[in-house]
């Protein structure tokens, strides 16, 4: 893996560049939607590229791993065969689903026991075997094990957890080390940084896995409930910490404007169910605003969802019929409106980039927050 920043801007930490692996290039500041089991919720891998144009999509390894399992991805081919997607695919490592959706769950030195949410089965996750199933799986970018504490957290919790996570990311990495991929394309190891919302904490577990010299870092255990405001203060201070020259991917977030805010503290890559999750519930993005489709004042709208965004759904399909869509429960709605949502995050990152490129990017930002934050 390359990463190569182009443009940098001169009033905050923004950057412009691009990662390279071995199924294409991504250009930085990215959006990658979430495909839990193989499948972003109601489009296919046809509208992500030509419509959505997603450079890279996430799997999951806790869902994988269960359902369908390693045997089928493996005799597939791997998980780009098996759903028919020739992008770069990253998969987090399920530590974070481990922790939310597994029963009965028992976190000791060796790993995790926890019981499937599907049946009741027993299984085990270890830092080792983690980093096999997600070899298994094909990603190209493989998330360490860690543990996610929840918010709020106390002290001792926190450091405890980051030390166990610490512990677990030294495995991961020679566990890597030890293993080699098995389609024939590079695979690469991003730490995930934890430690609550403590400074110090954060400050200590960036340290640490900057240290560790990944391809790539990712900063963990934020947007889980903590105030926007100390988001992007523990960020500013994990990436004051991690390396200028490595991707850095702050997951699971989040809002179109806290994309923005973080592109400014220097994050490159993110990924959130948000476009598709409120999308099926009738939130839009829009470059004027929030739209909640389902209010009547949309009914008589025969305008189009979103005039300024270049999506082909988008400017086809109007206010009105999407709504009448939602109304009738139809499911044609639910697919319209992940799109228009999943198009809106890719354009707003590029978009980013090109200010970024420009050299004004923090005064179109400081412009556009306001409007994105609308409720229309």
């Amino acid at each position: 893996m390359q990463f190569d920043i182009q443009a940098t801007d001169d009033k905050s930490s923004a950057r412009a560049g691009t990662l390279s692996t071995g199924h294409g290039d991504i250009q930085t500041p990215i959006f990658m939607p979430v495909g839990t089991v193989g499948s972003v919720k109601g489009v296919t891998q046809q509208q992500l590229k030509e419509q959505v144009n997603a450079q890279i999509i996430l799997g999951n390894t806790y869902h994988l791993y269960l359902r369908p399992g390693t045997d089928i991805i493996e005799q597939a081919g791997g998980l780009h065969q098996f759903i028919g997607w020739d992008r770069p695919i990253l998969t987090d490592s399920g530590g974070y689903q481990v922790f939310s959706l597994a029963a009965n769950r028992k976190i000791k030195e060796e790993g995790v026991v926890f019981q499937s949410h599907i049946d009741g089965s027993r299984h085990l996750f270890t830092p080792e075997n983690v980093i096999d199933t997600q070899r298994s799986i094909g990603a190209d970018i493989i998330m360490a094990f860690d543990e996610c504490p929840p918010y709020p957290s106390e002290y001792a919790y926190a450091k405890t957890s980051m030390e166990l996570t610490h512990r677990w990311l030294a495995r991961c990495v020679q566990q890597m080390s030890n293993t080699e991929p098995k389609y024939g394309y590079e695979q690469s190891l991003f730490p995930i940084i934890q430690g609550s919302t403590y400074k110090d904490l954060r400050k200590a577990s960036a340290q640490f896995v900057a240290d560790m010299d990944c391809d790539g870092n990712a900063i963990g255990g934020l947007s889980v409930g903590e105030p926007e405001e100390m988001m992007y203060e523990m960020c500013a201070l994990c990436c004051e910490n991690l390396p200028i020259d490595k991707p850095r991917y702050l997951m699971g977030v989040g809002t179109p404007w806290n994309i923005l805010e973080n592109i400014a503290l220097g994050i490159d890559m993110f990924d959130c169910v948000m476009p598709t999750r409120n999308g099926r519930n009738g939130m839009l993005f829009t470059w004027n605003g929030v739209i909640n489709i389902k209010n009547k004042k949309w009914a008589t709208d025969f305008s189009p969802i979103d005039s300024e965004l270049n999506c082909l759904t988008s400017q086809h399909y109007s206010k009105a019929y999407l709504r009448h869509l939602f109304a009738g429960h139809e499911l044609l709605g639910l697919t319209i409106a992940s799109i228009h949502n999943l198009t809106f995050y890719l354009d707003l990152v590029n978009v980013a980039r090109q200010h970024i490129v420009a050299g004004d990017f923090s005064s179109w930002k400081t412009e556009m927050i306001p409007i994105l934050k609308n409720r229309l």
